[in-house]
């Protein structure tokens, strides 16, 4: 196979350089990072990169907004930490995460907590905590009432809400006809009011209808759309509205052709939204949740070449990584079309691409591809390989434990 017919990669996320040679992650040489951690497969994360995201995102959006980190899209902890000092509030989806963000030292009182199968246990830890529940539904709203009375608190409770929309394009639809997720929007006022007569802290709605967009458009007329309804169910249900969550669903580029978000066509919509709201919202604190936004790009995923071998005249640079790391880079964590990933020899960060060849995983399954016939410059046994926008639903999401595999090792710097 020729260059002129290799399959194209995604784009590489702007701000990574080369150091003699090399991909440099924050200033430092791949290959030193490996050394610095001991070992790969290896995932390093940015601190500088996120930082800057974040910044750019706060610039764009209206002063108005708060901004919530939705962990489920990378818990480690160095990471949580660092997030703690340039977010507002932490956005959780289970038990297991509470504790997490607690080991952190992250506020409880920062956390609010979605899920649509929560336990007992899980709620208990959580109002006895002060984390507000995001109660996706009536049944799981008596549990918490009644698990708030045994312990003498008075809960935090908002609803999450089914929206009778989606957001167009989005990679995952979380509103919209029937879903596991949030209380189908009709039925929320009588909730809400139950909520404030029982005497809970009342916390409004949280409203979240997809992920992974790419179109700004699509995010303009969405959150458009929440905030009317928002409005509209606190008339219905006759309750004030503290706080309203928005959701997220920004996305970033993956993919060949992908395009980065319009930011600023965002925020502009956003303000004049805000503007645009009734006299009962003065007081009113809305948030977005971020997860893979504000992190994904950060992130890089090293793993050395350990075997080149030539099959049927293709070349298979096989490597001590795979889709146990990075299902999503994979194609299979929920892409219908697999396509490639950002790619590139670490090792040979500044070359020319010089063959065709496919960059695989250790595992015995066909499925453990990640990079499939694409351009490369000449790669060797001992070479590292990067993945990118692996800062995200990578190591966390990942089924580490496929064929005793174990975890990768995670910094960040």
């Amino acid at each position: 196979m020729t260059l002129e017919q290799a399959k194209p990669l995604g784009p590489i996320p702007a701000g990574f350089a080369t150091s003699h040679g090399e991909l440099a992650i924050a200033g430092i040489a791949a290959s030193d990072l490996v050394a610095r951690a001991g070992d790969t497969p290896l995932f390093v994360y940015s601190a500088q990169a996120v930082r800057e995201q974040v910044a750019r995102l706060r610039a764009a959006m209206p002063e108005r907004l708060a901004l919530h980190y939705a962990m489920k899209a990378n818990p480690f902890k160095p990471l949580l930490r660092l997030m703690a000092g340039l977010v507002d509030g932490f956005d959780i989806a289970s038990g297991g995460e509470l504790a997490l963000a607690r080991a952190a030292g992250i506020d409880p009182a920062r956390i609010s907590f979605a899920g649509p199968g929560k336990r007992d246990r899980e709620l208990e830890v959580a109002i006895a905590a002060g984390v507000t529940l995001n109660l996706e539904s009536e049944a799981e709203a008596e549990r918490a009432l009644a698990i708030a009375g045994r312990l003498g608190i008075t809960p935090r409770l908002a609803i999450r809400v089914n929206p009778e929309f989606d957001l167009k394009g989005s990679g995952m639809k979380m509103g919209g006809g029937a879903k596991p997720f949030g209380l189908d929007a009709v039925r929320v006022p009588a909730l809400a009011r139950h909520l404030v007569a029982s005497g809970a802290d009342w916390r409004g709605f949280h409203i979240f209808a997809g992920s992974q967009a790419l179109d700004a458009e699509a995010i303009v007329e969405t959150q458009a759309q929440t905030l009317a309804l928002a409005v509209r169910l606190a008339r219905e249900a006759g309750v004030s509205l503290p706080h309203c969550n928005l959701g997220g669903g920004f996305g970033i580029p993956y993919f060949p052709g992908d395009r980065p978000l319009d930011l600023a066509r965002i925020g502009d919509a956003l303000a004049e939204n805000f503007a645009a709201l009734p006299d009962e919202c003065a007081d009113t604190r809305f948030c977005i949740e971020l997860g893979r936004y504000l992190v994904g790009e950060a992130g890089v995923y090293l793993t050395r070449i350990v075997e080149r071998k030539v099959s049927h005249g293709e070349i298979f640079l096989i490597t001590d990584g795979g889709l146990h790391h990075q299902l999503a880079a994979s194609g299979n964590f929920g892409t219908v079309v697999r396509r490639n990933y950002p790619v590139a020899i670490a090792s040979r960060f500044d070359a020319e691409p010089e063959e065709v060849a496919n960059v695989v995983g250790c595992l015995c399954t066909p499925l453990d591809r990640l990079a499939d016939k694409g351009s490369f410059p000449r790669a060797e046994v001992g070479d590292l390989i990067a993945v990118f926008c692996a800062g995200a639903y990578g190591a966390s999401a990942s089924p580490s434990a496929f064929l005793g595999q174990g975890p990768a090792l995670e910094i960040l710097v």
